[in-house]
């Protein structure tokens, strides 16, 4: 089973020897291709070789490409997840607006239910009340906006009544660099599944070529938000994009036994898709975050 993730921060190359991905710089060091889970090139100055690309993609690692500011910019994406792509893409076009509303519906009912009892755990019982009613106001697939709603009142609960996600500071930075680790585990899963990730069951922007994991990932998204608030970060650079790439390995429930998170959204998202599938909201699987 792939469980390691692997940083790449200096300027080196890297190729393919005996099923090894081997790391040329000032030393050589070896990593075994099965053992990886994730590999982030944050230099870009670092080289690769195509043997070294098609082998990774064949073993299904997900490798995060980043900028000169070594946030994510970029991903290698599979062209083809599964043996069935074909067939699972003309069930993703067929499935049903109710089947996406029930699904949808349990997605926003779950995110709302993480960020009450976080904000309650924090102290802020009027907050956790109010994220509570929203909940009990929530229609088929939201079509009161009450995650929008609830988005307002959680985040200001968090960070302040100031606090706004378009804000430039080192909260939201943090916040979208963890956001984008998170996407980029969904992607991959919703790849390996053989779906489509640019046609979604609630986001829809024909600018967004990851609709369906922006969906699936809402609920995820508190591990994050967790992780960030406890961490009271006074800047965001290297360091703190480590401590946040270790969330990725940290261990939580699902389906009664614990998992990485890695391993944990591979669950989650084959889940989702035998719930809208099978029209049975039942059986999505959740990942418990506290």
């Amino acid at each position: 089973m792939s469980w390691r993730i692997i940083v790449i921060e200096k300027r080196c190359k890297l190729d393919l020897k005996m099923n090894y991905m081997v790391v040329r710089s000032e030393d050589t060091v070896k990593v075994f291709l099965d053992e990886i889970g994730v590999l982030i090139i944050e230099n870009p100055a670092v080289s690769m070789t195509v043997c070294l690309l098609n082998a990774l993609t064949e073993k299904k690692v997900k490798v995060i490409f980043c900028d000169s500011k070594r946030n994510p910019s970029a991903e290698l994406q599979p062209r083809y997840g599964c043996h069935d792509d074909s067939r699972k893409i003309r069930l993703q076009i067929s499935w049903s607006p109710d089947r996406k509303g029930m699904v949808w519906t349990e997605i926003v009912a779950e995110k709302i239910r993480h960020q009450s009892a976080f904000v309650r755990e924090l102290g802020h019982d009027q907050a956790a009340d109010l994220l509570d009613s929203y909940l009990s106001e929530l229609r088929f697939n939201d079509e009161s906006n009450r995650e929008g709603h609830a988005a307002k009142v959680y985040f200001n609960a968090l960070f302040g009544m100031d606090f706004t996600r378009s804000d430039e500071n080192i909260i939201n930075a943090a916040l979208n660099y963890g956001y984008g680790l998170i996407l980029s585990a969904v992607n991959r899963e919703v790849s390996l599944n053989g779906y489509l990730t640019q046609i979604g069951i609630f986001h829809d922007n024909v600018f967004n070529h990851f609709n369906l994991s922006c969906d699936l990932m809402e609920p995820i998204r508190i591990v994050i938000d967790r992780f960030v608030k406890k961490s009271a970060f006074t800047a965001f650079g290297t360091e703190e994009k480590r401590m946040l790439l270790s969330v990725l390995n940290d261990c939580f429930y699902i389906n009664g036994m614990q998992n990485t998170l890695l391993n944990a959204i591979k669950i989650y998202v084959r889940s989702v898709f035998d719930a809208i599938n099978e029209g049975d909201a039942s059986l999505i699987k959740f990942i418990k975050f506290v």
